[in-house]
């Protein structure tokens, strides 16, 4: 985990909230040293990246005060592990586009607010570093937000302002497809990296002093935005593509030029980010996990926070049975020391 300097020349650990799917391990099992909590308790502790806006939006039984059945962030978890500072991500998928994505990023960003405002014992909004050791010196929780696909801002730099000044402090460039200005790492390339327009995104971005997040993008559109940034930037929930061969992940060259930018990489939990054997067998899953997935996305029709969950449980289910094969904690520990040499 990292302290409070959100950009640093670190090597930051942090993910998205740990998805239901990923560990066969139970967190209970995992042995803890003395000196490893010591040292997790006096650190001021950052998720950059939760999709739990999802679920505030979505999902009409879903209580963040109260500990959930299911998923894995909620206030009661975050404090028994000891987070401090946690970055809601404004998520619209990539075939939302124009004014539809602007709609649903405002609705999500309202979801967050409204969080934070009805739970103010334990939730404080927070823009700046200053308020992540405010909120802890409070005993709070710092909600920040990072909004994840540079489509959502509709091609339009006063949109990017709004997302600004209600809060949004990273903007991830891409998401899973290519927008009209930057090429995604998980889609075929368009415009040899970023545009005109998108290194004038990277440009506001650096003025307003939004962080640029270099997670999802092509290596090209990386390789841009170091060029063009005056900032450091930060890959919000990225691993090693080293150790897994995904194209969502960093290859060492990536992270040695983001550390010489002063920036940070923090280390995506997602298990086919971080085991190989997983990956593979993940992307050739059997019919009868490919059929559940389909008929579970009929189930759930448009609700994309539905799809996630459900998917995810299929997976785990999955992984227990031995259909797909297990990534456990030691891994992340793998990647941690990887990253940092």
């Amino acid at each position: 985990m990292f302290t409070v300097g959100l950009i640093r020349r670190i090597v930051g650990v942090a993910a998205a909230a740990v998805p239901i799917f990923l560990f066969a391990q139970p967190v209970s099992d995992v042995q803890v040293s003395a000196r490893a909590k010591r040292l997790h308790d006096r650190a001021i502790v950052v998720d950059t990246h939760d999709d739990t806006p999802q679920r505030l939006l979505f999902d009409k039984t879903f209580n963040i005060g109260m500990r959930n059945k299911d998923g894995h962030v909620d206030i009661p978890r975050m404090r028994e592990g000891g987070l401090d500072a946690l970055f809601f991500s404004i998520w619209v998928p990539s075939q939302i586009t124009g004014p539809p994505a602007v709609k649903r990023a405002l609705d999500l960003i309202d979801s967050v607010r409204e969080a934070v405002r009805t739970h103010p014992n334990d939730l404080m909004l927070a823009n700046t570093a200053a308020d992540i050791r405010r909120a802890a010196a409070e005993h709070k929780i710092a909600a920040l937000m990072g909004m994840e696909g540079g489509h959502i801002i509709d091609d339009d730099l006063a949109v990017l302002r709004v997302y600004a000044a209600l809060g949004v402090r990273y903007l991830t460039l891409t998401h899973f497809l290519n927008n009209n200005w930057a090429d995604s790492s998980t889609d075929k390339p368009a415009h040899n990296g970023l545009t005109a327009f998108g290194k004038d995104v990277v440009r506001e971005l650096n003025r307003l002093g939004v962080i640029v997040d270099v997670s999802h993008v092509s290596d090209k559109t990386f390789y841009d935005v170091l060029e063009v940034t005056k900032a450091p930037v930060m890959a919000s929930h990225s691993s090693s593509r080293a150790i897994s061969n995904h194209p969502r992940n960093m290859t060492d060259d990536m992270m040695r030029a983001l550390a010489k930018n002063g920036g940070v990489v923090m280390i995506n939990y997602a298990a086919a980010f971080l085991s190989e054997e997983f990956r593979v067998a993940s992307e050739k899953k059997s019919g009868n996990i490919v059929a559940a997935m389909s008929a579970m996305s009929k189930k759930c029709g448009g609700n994309e926070a539905c799809t996630i969950m459900e998917n995810e449980r299929i997976e785990h289910e999955a992984m227990m049975k031995g259909a797909l094969p297990k990534a456990m904690w030691d891994k992340i520990v793998e990647y941690i020391d990887h990253a940092v040499k």
